[in-house]
């Protein structure tokens, strides 16, 4: 299935997009060779069409850079089919993923598996529990004893949206602990990671210690 039109759109919507079946290919004819180097575009869709992220689409070439002659310099030849293509779930950032139920017969995160995630994740580090399974953990610095109920009640927030629950420890007046793991499965789950990279996005500058002015 094809959807063509005479002369090339400065714009696709997604909702139109999202409209087609999977594996339908969207082309647009009528360029010239400039229009072609500039702007030609080819979108396909595939059974992942639901992680788009936002819109995406090509513009005319400005007369300017028509006059220019700036295709002529482009590599390549001027039949070249130019693609746009959308990102999929395996390159958002985990903190746009959501948290998904964990079976209990599900086997938890492999100390490899853990090591390349913990890359995904800000100031969190691997270590091990009680009962040798793994868990991650962060630390924060704040201002003082107001402030680290402050950022215990901010990440609660975010957990309580996720449905997925760190454990959360006032150590110090002036220091908050947190660690994740998934109990059911005794370690690791992605779940974990994606929690992890939402509480990183939380704002706490206005939490942390101010530093000294020296004179």
């Amino acid at each position: 299935m094809a959807a063509t039109t005479s002369s090339p759109p400065c714009h696709i919507s997604v909702s139109f997009l999202r409209q087609l079946p999977p594996c339908t290919t969207v082309q647009f004819f009528g360029f010239s060779p400039t229009q072609r180097k500039l702007g030609g575009l080819t979108v396909a869709r595939n059974n992942l069409a639901q992680d788009f992220l936002g819109d995406w689409g090509a513009r005319d070439p400005y007369p300017e850079e028509i006059a220019s002659q700036f295709g002529d310099k482009v590599l390549g030849p001027q039949s070249t089919e130019h693609k746009i293509l959308i990102p999929n779930a395996s390159v958002l950032s985990l903190s746009q993923l959501e948290c998904s139920p964990v079976s209990p017969s599900q086997a938890p995160l492999s100390p490899d598996e853990a090591k390349a995630l913990l890359h995904k994740v800000l100031g969190w580090s691997i270590v091990e529990d009680e009962a040798g399974g793994m868990k991650i953990r962060c630390m924060w610095k704040v201002r003082d004893f107001g402030c680290g109920v402050e950022l215990i009640n901010r990440i609660h927030k975010v957990a309580e949206a996720s449905g997925h629950y760190p454990s959360l420890h006032l150590e110090s007046p002036t220091q908050v602990r947190a660690e994740l793991s998934t109990s059911s499965i005794g370690g690791l789950s992605m779940n974990d990671f994606i929690m992890a990279a939402k509480i990183d996005d939380i704002k706490t500058s206005d939490l942390s210690p101010r530093k000294r002015a020296w004179a």
